[in-house]
């Protein structure tokens, strides 16, 4: 048994392998070899010098990993519970990376999976999950991003069916390198979406640097200006804020696994530089402090995977609420983020630099703590449905 072995045996105290099946560990061994093997080695030099690694994409896509969730149309297939276990194992090595995943298949893929026709189905998904076509999911605009309501994107509709788009958008993860966006825009009949090509004239996606979070990933402001679609654009299905929020209850049922990913790579490192690093004649681990910090890590990163486990099998189920989305992503972004800091203490000024991998990790966690609804808008679902009274307006 090696002391990686040993490390993570003596982590799991809550014997939480014991609540994953044989296929399930399987998966996770998968995953995290990919990680290990083409991810590790290169995320500090991808993060300092803010490039996203498009030449992984097709791999991800051999491995089953782009809208894995998802049935049909070329898709893998797989549980929730599978999908939640990449997450955390792709996070594990950066939130970027895993980001890329989640964009892809839970909003993307996920959009046409759901509301799409028959057509636009056929055409997009087979080459999606294979990675060969990337796709990007415009909601969020400069002024509105909690409320999408406000969205100030409008499609005209003209008298030959055809639409006009025009308006922008604001952190839209893979624009630049997308050949599908799905744009959601303000119509007179509510807000509709719509698949546009990315070559398409008047569609324009800049990238978004300098910046100090998530720096191995692409978001970008996209404009729309006066962007000609046919009628054959429109996705059928969806009518109203119901066709995008139930994509994004998709990728904030990942982040629920994915953070907890971040939060167990930190915990790790950090357990393994204590052990080492001597101060005063004796290791770090030797002291009550340093193990007290550890301790609340465990707890927390045990904690927050039970509650990712329990919230994938009620997704498997067919039972998962929206809400219960809401009580994972804001406990498990926000124990993970202090997770990361923690243990970027234990590591001292070592930390501060890339040969360690906790302050990414906990940079990377501003934007997914703040992405898919932040804290301020989780608690204030969660305040809703306990006390019956909504205090958004």
């Amino acid at each position: 048994m090696t002391s990686e072995t040993t490390t993570a045996k003596r982590s799991d105290v809550l014997d939480l392998d014991g609540l994953l099946a044989t296929a399930e560990l399987e998966l996770r061994d998968t995953v995290r070899g990919f990680v290990d093997a083409r991810i590790r080695p290169n995320i500090a030099e991808w993060y300092e010098n803010a490039h996203f690694p498009v030449e992984i994409v097709r791999e991800m896509g051999e491995l089953g990993l782009l809208g894995m969730h998802l049935h049909g149309y070329g898709c893998p297939g797989r549980t929730a519970v599978d999908y939640g276990i990449a997450a955390m194992e792709l996070e594990a090595g950066d939130s970027g990376l895993r980001t890329f995943v989640s964009v892809q298949g839970s909003l993307a893929m996920s959009a046409i999976h759901k509301w799409g026709s028959e057509d636009q189905k056929n055409t997009y998904l087979p080459g999606m999950a294979k990675g060969e076509i990337i796709g990007c999911f415009g909601l969020t605009e400069p002024t509105a991003g909690s409320d999408p309501s406000s969205m100030a994107t409008t499609a005209t509709e003209q008298p030959d069916g055809s639409w006009t788009l025009t308006g922008a958008k604001r952190w839209i993860g893979l624009a630049s390198i997308a050949q599908i966006a799905v744009i959601w825009a303000m119509t007179e009949n509510g807000v509709r979406g719509f698949l546009v090509p990315t070559d398409t004239a008047g569609f324009t996606a800049t990238v978004i640097e300098p910046k100090l979070s998530m720096r191995a990933s692409i978001q970008c402001d996209i404009t729309l200006t006066d962007v000609h679609l046919p009628a054959t654009a429109i996705l059928p299905g969806a009518k109203g804020l119901r066709g995008p929020f139930s994509c994004l209850n998709e990728a904030r049922y990942g982040i629920i696994w994915g953070a907890m990913g971040a939060a167990r790579d930190s915990y790790e490192a950090a357990l393994a530089y204590s052990k080492e690093r001597m101060q005063f004649d004796k290791p770090l681990a030797a002291y009550q402090i340093t193990q007290q910090k550890l301790v609340d890590m465990l707890l927390e990163i045990q904690k927050g995977t039970l509650l990712a486990i329990h919230t994938g099998r009620l997704k498997d189920a067919g039972t998962l609420q929206p809400v219960q989305i809401s009580v994972g992503k804001l406990n498990n972004c926000r124990e993970a983020i202090q997770i990361c800091r923690d243990a970027r203490a234990i590591l001292g000024g070592n930390g501060i630099t890339l040969d360690y991998p906790p302050l990414r990790h906990a940079n990377n966690l501003e934007s997914v703590r703040t992405y898919e609804g932040t804290d301020e808008v989780h608690t204030l679902i969660l305040g809703h449905h306990i006390t019956g009274t909504p205090a958004f307006r």
